[in-house]
């Protein structure tokens, strides 16, 4: 099976998500990933879901059968730029905190609390590179680790622009002012 990063916009409605990723539950799918945040127009959310599948254009297709789901692209073989984030506390002596500050600085991660034997690191990436950093830093011993759900956009002009489905279509999503 192949994994699929669709991108949705859907409203800002109680219960989208959960209809969303009931959906493709009910489907047999795992959700790698799943990240939902606002978007650039008040009312509508943009998700990002990472699924295995064979039959993606079911899901997407299933997915558009939900009344608050406005737009649905399966973008994962177009041109994106995707981002994850992942927090991580190590558990690190004082003498070994200088190497742990040496992989943060080639990694553009940040230190954002230092404990008596416990380091928190923020680092911010395409997913790979997240994944290089976490396989790096876990010889010094997680203690914690949260690592956030993909987000991508697509390149370029081409895009899921949340304020032309406003306009466009008044009868399905009501502009808010």
């Amino acid at each position: 099976m192949r994994k699929h990063t669709i991108v949705a916009l859907v409203q800002d409605r109680p219960g989208v998500l959960s209809r969303v990723a009931g959906l493709v539950r009910r489907r047999g799918y795992n959700i790698e990933s799943l990240a939902v945040g606002h978007s650039e127009q008040p009312g509508i959310s943009r998700m990002t879901i990472v699924v295995e599948s064979d039959q993606i254009d079911q899901v997407v297709k299933q997915l558009y059968r939900l009344i608050e789901v406005i737009k649905v692209s399966d973008v994962t073989d177009d041109p994106t730029v995707e981002r994850e984030m992942v927090v991580l506390k190590l558990h690190v002596a004082p003498p070994a905190r200088h190497e742990i500050v040496s992989i943060s600085t080639v990694f553009e991660a940040k230190i954002v609390d230092v404990g008596v034997n416990s380091m928190i690191v923020e680092m911010t990436g395409t997913p790979s590179k997240v994944e290089n950093f976490i396989e790096v830093v876990r010889p010094y011993g997680i203690k914690e680790m949260m690592r956030t759900g993909r987000i991508a956009m697509v390149r370029g002009a081409r895009g899921h622009n949340a304020e032309q489905y406003v306009e466009n279509n008044s009868a399905t999503v009501p502009a808010l002012n």
